[in-house]
């Protein structure tokens, strides 16, 4: 019975979804295109987030007669900073996803109004611990761009039918529903455009059997972990698949990745509050992993999970120092400019803990390639060995 609930209200946030995408199908590319759907449904998220936990506490309380969405911004102001501190962010009720869709048919500024808003919600944590989790959230949201239409009515009409699409998809209170309701459309929004976008869906997007392949194997026989890694972590799926898996309540420090792709970081972060992981258990950092990692003091981690890019350009030799980079030093050798894969590999198990579990997706030359990737492979070989005896 749990499952047949399950399905229908999977199948009717899928079919509700394509009718969002197909309504907002035009000149723009679906690719660009769910930035704006992805970034509309993290607006609402965050907003039934606050709201809800704010409802709630006064609900048990005894007034039960309050709801959040009704009070006056003059009166909720006062809870901005204890909200920052719990949730990491606020936003008044007027700025409430709700509240801006009764109006939004009649907003003639209504770019100006969501901009105003996402640059309030940004600003709230501005100063506090979670700053660099909410900085940028909304820079792919971009309510004034061309890619909307060449007129602020024609972009405001595009906005209008996003909110009004987003609005109409049923996903309830996510604590209630029998699937991650807000997670799931992320993934299946991520899926649908993925497969239409080619080689470059690839880098945002880990297919779900891949995923779960992968995590189980790092996470064989091991029931809690301290933290789970991903060095190209992309939009966060193979992290978010251990704390499926392995249950988030069982990563005790929490989510880490670094991301180089500034949009691909972004929907990363996106994707972590979707999926109901606060702001004080993940951390997500922007940088190229091979030369600038941004978890050096981190202890080793128990879990990594990692597909990174194939084969891509680095510098390689190019730049002599990385020959002493503890990551690669053991080696005597850099893997190839030409082709990352084995730096990648050797960065993560730099970094896992001796009880750890690396389990990583790679392209298979660097199984049977020569040169410098053959001495790489002899020195794990003899470790191995080594380590045996």
């Amino acid at each position: 019975m749990a499952d047949n609930r399950k399905e229908l209200e999977r199948t009717e946030l899928h079919r509700t979804i394509w009718a969002i995408a197909d309504e907002m199908r035009g000149s723009v590319d679906g690719w660009d295109f769910k930035s704006y759907i992805l970034g509309m449904l993290f607006y609402r998220y965050i907003s039934e987030n606050i709201s809800g936990y704010i409802n709630r506490g006064e609900w048990e309380s005894g007034n039960t007669d309050f709801y959040y969405a009704e009070l006056g911004d003059d009166i909720a102001v006062d809870a901005r900073e204890e909200m920052v501190g719990v949730k990491g962010f606020f936003i008044l009720p007027s700025q409430l996803f709700c509240n801006v869709c009764k109006l939004c048919d009649k907003d003639d500024n209504l770019n100006e109004t969501l901009e105003h808003i996402f640059t309030d919600i940004e600003a709230s944590a501005k100063g506090t611990a979670s700053e660099d989790d909410f900085k940028g959230l909304f820079a792919d949201l971009d309510v004034n761009s061309n890619k909307l239409g060449a007129t602020v009515v024609k972009r405001n009409e595009k906005l209008v039918k996003l909110l009004r699409g987003i609005e109409q998809m049923s996903l309830g209170d996510y604590q209630d529903n029998t699937i991650d309701a807000f997670g799931d459309a992320y993934e299946y929004l991520m899926a649908m455009y993925a497969s239409n976008a080619g080689k470059s869906g690839g880098e945002f997007y880990t297919p779900q059997e891949v995923s779960e392949l992968l995590t189980k194997l790092a996470t064989l026989g091991k029931t809690e972990v301290n933290k789970v890694y991903d060095p190209a972590c992309g939009s966060g799926s193979l992290l978010l698949k251990a704390a499926k898996i392995l249950g988030k309540e069982h990563v005790r420090q929490g989510f880490y990745g670094q991301e180089i792709n500034l949009t691909t970081y972004n929907l990363c972060r996106i994707n972590m509050f979707l999926h109901d992981i606060d702001y004080d258990k993940f951390d997500i950092a922007c940088e190229d992993t091979l030369l600038s990692p941004m978890h050096w003091d981190d202890e080793p981690f128990e879990v990594i999970v990692s597909n990174p890019p194939y084969s891509i350009k680095w510098k390689g030799d190019d730049d002599i120092t990385l020959i002493n980079d503890p990551r690669y030093a053991p080696a005597g050798v850099l893997a190839p400019k030409s082709k990352a894969d084995l730096a990648f590999i050797m960065h993560a198990l730099a970094w896992l803990a001796t009880n750890g579990t690396a389990s990583i997706v790679c392209f298979p030359g660097v199984m049977y390639r020569g040169g410098a990737e053959k001495k790489i492979r002899q020195m794990y070989d003899r470790n191995y060995k080594t380590a045996k005896m």
